[in-house]
């Protein structure tokens, strides 16, 4: 098992926060991304951002996972 560095956690905590956001979005229809980024207005850049930052983590934890990896 590999050593996790400061990448892998940063990643795993924006996945986690956004599994998060979406329960919350599901079940009680509040938006976690949106009242920490204190948008409640609609999309600010901050929220943009962080919402482009958990899709780049996102893709980055897909490439990263040694279970997607082909063996040969």
């Amino acid at each position: 098992m590999k050593k996790l560095n400061w990448l892998d956690y940063l990643a795993l905590t924006l996945v986690i926060i956004s599994g998060l956001s979406l329960g919350m979005v599901g079940f009680f229809d509040v938006n976690l991304i949106s009242f920490i980024c204190f948008d409640f207005d609609g999309l600010t850049c901050l929220s943009r951002f962080v919402y482009g930052l958990v899709g780049l983590a996102t893709v980055y934890l897909l490439v990263q996972n040694p279970l997607c990896k082909c063996k040969k």
